[in-house]
């Protein structure tokens, strides 16, 4: 089971500044937090949730046709032209390394017929995560005229972490270019990309309202890390300075190995390593169930009570 550690970076909103206030996460549980569950608008990080729907309901291959209303879009584009024709996996590459607008709303009316119908599908999909502060409004971002999607960091971070799942997803926002079918050449604005060696992953956005907002993963082959940052200027800066101090606080601990194990008489297969995110300056007490064919680990982490549960059943662990 893949543990992601989530570090997310919070800012009050303008015009009243102030310090930087962050918190670490792994799998949902708040290591250490400062206003966490913020809610504000929250710009062009919402097209994470709009790629992320794209690839669960549509084919990489389908192919879009360009309407009139989609040339319209205001704010970032890709600057498509009535009639033209993008495969699916083109629009999401130039989605979220170009934060085109323009692409946000075909990809929602292709998805459910319209961006209205589409929203509805984001705010599911948001409460099957666990975004319990968030309300989507729109693919794209925006919030001129319908005052945009609502979040924080914490439900951004949970998305982020939810979307690093999919492997599509992981390739469309690790490229730093990519040549569409019409031979538009896009470059990702996520400069860490660039600057970072552990970066694999990210979204930019800003409006008026919402200040700059950004996500960014970063992997360093032990651990993988998100980080969500509101209304901070340097925020390339700050998310690799909070990489890196993310990386030096934990450790990844392997509690269970691949193979077949007897429990209670019963055979049951573990498929893959089941491994905890520890504190490198902690320590964390584990107790172990078996429960109606249910693997149970009860621990502490700082402070708070986690049970992690995997269903088994004789000869297979999900």
């Amino acid at each position: 089971m893949k543990k992601i550690q989530v570090v997310l970076l919070l800012f009050l909103l303008w015009p009243s500044p102030v310090s930087a206030a962050y918190v670490v996460v792994s799998e949902g549980v708040v290591i250490e937090g400062v206003n966490e569950h913020e809610i504000q608008s929250v710009a062009s990080i919402s097209k994470t949730m709009t790629a992320l729907l794209a690839i669960e309901y549509s084919e990489l291959q389908d192919i879009v046709v360009v309407d009139k209303e989609t040339t319209l879009q205001i704010g970032s584009s890709l600057y498509l032209e009535e009639n033209e024709q993008y495969t699916m996996l083109s629009l999401l590459f130039g989605l979220m390394m170009r934060s085109g607008n323009d692409a946000a709303y075909l990809i929602a009316k292709h998805v459910s017929g319209s961006s209205e119908q589409f929203a509805v599908l984001m705010n599911e999909r948001a409460e099957q995560i666990g975004m319990k502060n968030t309300t989507f409004r729109n693919p794209s971002g925006l919030d001129e005229t319908d005052g945009g999607n609502l979040s924080t960091c914490y439900d951004m971070a949970l998305l982020m972490e939810e979307a690093m799942k999919n492997e599509v997803f992981r390739i469309i926002v690790s490229a730093k270019t990519y040549e569409s079918e019409h031979k538009d050449i896009w470059q990702n604005k996520n400069k860490l990309l660039y600057r970072y060696e552990y970066a694999n992953g990210g979204k930019t956005g800003y409006t008026v309202n919402s200040g700059k907002t950004l996500i960014s993963s970063a992997n360093n082959g032990k651990n993988e890390n998100v980080v969500v940052s509101f209304r901070e200027g340097d925020y390339f800066d700050l998310h690799e300075q909070l990489h890196e101090k993310a990386f030096s606080m934990v450790e990844s601990h392997l509690l269970i190995r691949k193979g077949t194990y007897t429990v209670r008489g019963r055979q049951v297969t573990v498929d893959q390593e089941i491994d905890l995110l520890i504190p490198k300056d902690g320590k964390i007490e584990l107790t172990f169930y078996y429960e109606n064919r249910q693997l149970i680990i009860d621990y502490v982490n700082y402070d708070q009570q986690r049970r992690l549960s995997y269903d088994m059943t004789e000869g297979k662990h999900d």
